[in-house]
């Protein structure tokens, strides 16, 4: 796969990864509860789960792409459509520091098949992958060294990202306790998804 191509579905993966939601929260209530060590497990369930939708995303829409192109378009509006509505109920929620209270630790395996069954549950994950891999990749052309590509960057920025969230968890447990950090937090990860939208709908 071409430089650029790698590099647009990079930066894209890493926004929409780094912007906060239901898996880097858990990553979050685990970090407050047992540090480093007790989140990295829910990390790597993360990165788990955001591959089993890669790989069906990547080869069911491959079979697709080249007899449906209406089927992409109504795909790409219904992505933007629902990432403007996550956008805006981050917007108008009210911060509940209760919601990342401290969690107990559980053991390893326990904590990572949390983080798989948390993103393989979790309907944002899948529209990211249908809304960003038919507009950055050429699904079309897909080749075995193409996707090892994409699940190499997959599995570094979301193990990279999971594991800034957890450390900084881990080492101010009382900022993401006040009701303003969570107010800013829930409001930047709005305005990242609202630009997500808008960008999949210009391309």
């Amino acid at each position: 796969m071409d430089a650029t191509t790698l590099f647009a579905f990079s930066l894209a993966f890493a926004i929409a990864a780094a912007s906060p939601g239901p898996g880097m929260a858990a990553v979050v209530a685990r970090g407050l509860g047992g540090g480093f060590r007790g989140a990295f497990p829910m990390v790597l369930g993360l990165v788990v789960g955001d591959l089993v939708y890669l790989s069906f995303v990547t080869f069911g829409l491959a079979a697709l792409a080249q007899r449906f192109g209406t089927v992409f378009l109504v795909v790409k509006w219904a992505g933007a459509a629902y990432l403007l509505y996550l956008a805006v109920k981050l917007w108008t929620a009210k911060p509940n520091p209760d919601e990342v209270r401290a969690a107990a630790a559980q053991g390893f395996v326990r904590t990572l098949l949390a983080g798989l069954s948390l993103t393989l549950g979790n309907p944002k994950t899948m529209v990211f992958y249908i809304a960003l891999l038919p507009t950055l990749v050429p699904l079309e052309r897909m080749t075995a060294v193409g996707f090892a590509e994409l699940v190499g960057i997959v599995m570094v920025l979301l193990t990279a990202i999971g594991s800034a969230y957890a450390a900084a968890a881990a080492g101010a447990r009382e900022m993401f306790r006040s009701p303003r950090a969570l107010r800013r937090l829930n409001r930047t990860a709005g305005t990242v998804m609202a630009g997500a939208a808008a960008a999949i709908v210009a391309r």
